[in-house]
């Protein structure tokens, strides 16, 4: 009989244990896991950012609203240089001043850099899923302005910590959350995780 208690307690205290390492380990996994999916996240963000710069100068101050555009524009399309010859705000400048425009083509630029634009639209560790992605135009202080979003939740990226419950190891973590930057109310590209 005495065997028999001693058993049943040694299978308690390693239950205990294991209950007990697994409470302390599991929101230190959490915290790594976090902060290593929003870092790639944030990292794929900050190159679309990029991109959609470049192809607002390609075509004239306009954003992409979708992946096919934007990918299709930065692939085909030109940068402006334009050289001013002359200072147009020397009065004492004499003489007519010049601008000498060339083209060089973005995607030298793309390249160079090491953007994938054929990746570009999708999450890490989504599973395949994409950004969502919009432009528009918006009368902003009696200006007509270009606006962008592109953005995910946090559950897309986040697997198996998804869950809300996982918020009691981080009180600033909300999995329906977006992840994002620009804002279709106003000019802006900064991102929400810059703040």
């Amino acid at each position: 009989m005495r065997l028999v208690i001693n058993l049943i307690l040694v299978a308690l205290i390693a239950v205990v244990g294991y209950l007990l390492v697994n409470s302390i380990q599991e929101p230190i996994k959490f915290k790594a896991e976090k902060d290593r999916r929003q870092n790639a996240v944030v990292d794929k963000l900050i190159t679309i950012r990029q991109v959609q710069e470049f192809y607002r100068d390609i075509r004239d101050g306009e954003f992409a609203g979708d992946f096919d555009s934007l990918s299709y524009y930065v692939r085909t399309g030109n940068f402006r240089n334009i050289k001013v010859i002359g200072d147009p705000d020397d009065p004492n400048f004499q003489g007519e001043i010049q601008y000498d425009t060339t083209y060089r083509p973005a995607i030298d630029t793309v390249q160079q850099l090491g953007i994938n634009l054929d990746s570009l639209r999708y999450v890490p560790y989504g599973n395949g899923a994409t950004f969502d992605i919009q432009a528009d135009t918006l009368t902003y202080q009696s200006t007509l302005v270009n606006v962008v979003e592109v953005s995910t939740p946090i559950k897309t990226f986040m697997g198996p910590y998804a869950d809300p419950r996982f918020s009691k190891y981080d009180n600033s973590y909300k999995p329906n959350q977006l992840i994002k930057f620009g804002d279709m109310t106003k000019p802006n590209l900064s991102g929400n995780w810059e703040r």
